[in-house]
């Protein structure tokens, strides 16, 4: 009998990833990025990043929306990342959300580094808040990108 369940146990393992149920990953290549703050990665799962919110592209062009896109592509198109959850698997509207790593660049930090994201706490995922929050104060004192005179 125990054999039996082993054996089943196996199978049902083997045919989950055929069954379309299987998990999101956790590293994937990023085949389109859609705005500032928004990927999609293989398996078609759009992605939105936790602890940001950069200016729109779309529907209505907002001041520094393309340079927030540009930077996103230049950092993350076409490339291997890591995708990191915080609480929450999806948003309201069906995206993963995610933390984003290139090699050991935290994504979302990056943007907002560079002024071209505000840090937004979005809870319960706040893992990384703190650090995002600090780098918006730095690029508010630079006057980077959306903080210029």
């Amino acid at each position: 009998m125990g054999n039996r369940i082993w054996l089943l146990a196996i199978i049902l393992c083997l045919l989950l990833p055929l069954s379309g149920c299987s998990a999101p990953p956790t590293t994937a290549k990023v085949t389109q990025v859609i705005d500032g703050d928004t990927i999609v990665v293989d398996g078609s799962y759009r992605v939105r990043y936790i602890g940001i919110d950069a200016p729109e592209v779309y529907p209505k062009l907002e001041a520094f929306g393309m340079e927030a896109w540009q930077a996103n592509r230049q950092l993350v198109e076409g490339k291997e990342v890591r995708l990191e959850r915080d609480i929450s698997e999806k948003d309201r509207y069906g995206r993963l959300l995610r933390y984003v790593w290139v090699d050991d660049i935290l994504v979302e930090a990056e943007l907002v580094r560079q002024g071209l994201a505000r840090a937004k706490a979005y809870p319960p995922d706040t893992k990384y808040q703190d650090y995002l929050e600090e780098l918006e104060q730095q690029a508010r004192e630079m006057g980077r990108g959306i903080w210029a005179k």
